[in-house]
C-alpha cells in the first residue's frame, strides 16, 4: 500500500508530536447520506456503516443544509501515530472535490502545517487561498486560523509557483446555495467559466468573482460565459 510519512506538527512545541502515514488513494471517494455535521467533521451513512470524516473548516457550514441528502467526498486516509508508534489511529479526511484534496496535499508540505492544522486553516475556499499564495497576499493568509506572519511567509516561499492551477474557480466543486443577503460562491457553469477567463486575462481571482457577481445581479438573463463577460465590460 503506497504511503508517505511526515510530522503532523514539525517544529511544534509538543514533546512528542504525532506522525502520520498518508495511505494515499486507499479510500479515494465516498458517497453516502449525510447524517450529521459538527465543527470539524461530518458523518456519512454508507451502506450499513456510519463513517466519521474530518473536513476543512470551510465545509461544515456548507453541509448544514444537506443533512439527509446524498453527498460525495473525495477522501484521504491518514494514520496518526503517537508515542513513537505505540498508538495508531486512522483518520479519514474528506474534501468537496478532487482539486481541494490535491491542494491540501500540497498545503501540508509546508513546514509547520500538519493535517489537523491544514484542515483548520482551510477556512476559505482552496482557490482563494491559492490566489493569496500566488499574489503573495500575506494579509489574507494571516486571516486563516492558526496562521501567523512567519507561517504565512513560509507558505508563500514553499508553494509559490506550485498552486497556480488552483487559483481559479474549481469546476468540480459542488455549488453552495447562497444565504439570504449573501451571494455566496458562484454556481457551476457559465459563471465559473467567466471567472476562469477573467483570471486568465490577468484579473485577480477575488476581483474576477466580484465582477461576475455584479454583472449577473445587474442583468438576470445571462446564459453563457460570453454574455457574462460582455456584461462585465459594459459595467466597467
Amino acid at each position: 500500500m503506497p504511503a508517505r510519512y511526515r510530522e503532523d506538527d514539525p517544529g511544534g512545541k509538543a514533546a512528542s508530536p504525532p506522525r502520520c502515514v498518508y495511505a494515499e488513494r486507499m479510500i479515494s471517494r465516498m458517497r453516502g447520506l449525510l447524517e450529521s455535521v459538527a465543527d470539524d467533521r461530518v458523518a456519512l451513512s454508507v451502506g450499513p456503516l456510519s463513517v466519521e470524516v474530518l473536513v476543512p473548516a470551510a465545509e461544515p457550514e456548507r453541509f448544514e443544509g444537506s443533512v439527509g441528502s446524498e453527498v460525495t467526498l473525495h477522501t484521504l486516509l491518514v494514520i496518526e501515530s503517537q508515542n513513537q508508534g505505540a498508538s495508531l489511529t486512522p483518520r479519514l479526511l474528506g474534501f468537496a472535490s478532487a482539486s481541494d484534496r490535491a491542494f491540501f496535499e500540497l498545503f501540508v508540505t509546508c513546514k509547520g502545517i500538519g493535517h489537523r492544522k491544514a484542515l483548520r486553516a482551510m477556512a476559505l475556499p482552496a482557490s482563494t487561498i491559492a490566489t493569496a499564495i500566488t499574489e503573495r497576499d500575506l494579509v489574507t493568509l494571516q486571516s486563516l486560523p492558526e496562521i501567523g506572519k512567519r507561517t504565512a511567509e513560509t507558505i508563500v516561499a514553499t508553494l509559490s509557483g506550485k498552486v497556480d492551477r488552483f487559483a481559479v474557480a474549481d469546476p468540480d466543486r459542488p455549488a453552495t446555495p447562497a444565504a439570504s443577503g449573501d451571494t455566496g460562491p458562484l454556481p457551476e457553469g457559465p459563471a465559473s467559466e467567466a471567472v476562469s477567463i477573467l483570471v486568465q486575462l490577468g484579473e485577480p481571482q477575488n476581483q474576477a468573482v466580484a465582477l461576475v457577481e455584479k454583472a449577473m445581479q445587474a442583468e438576470q438573463d445571462l446564459e453563457t460565459s460570453e454574455a457574462i463577460l460582455a456584461a462585465v465590460y459594459r459595467a466597467r
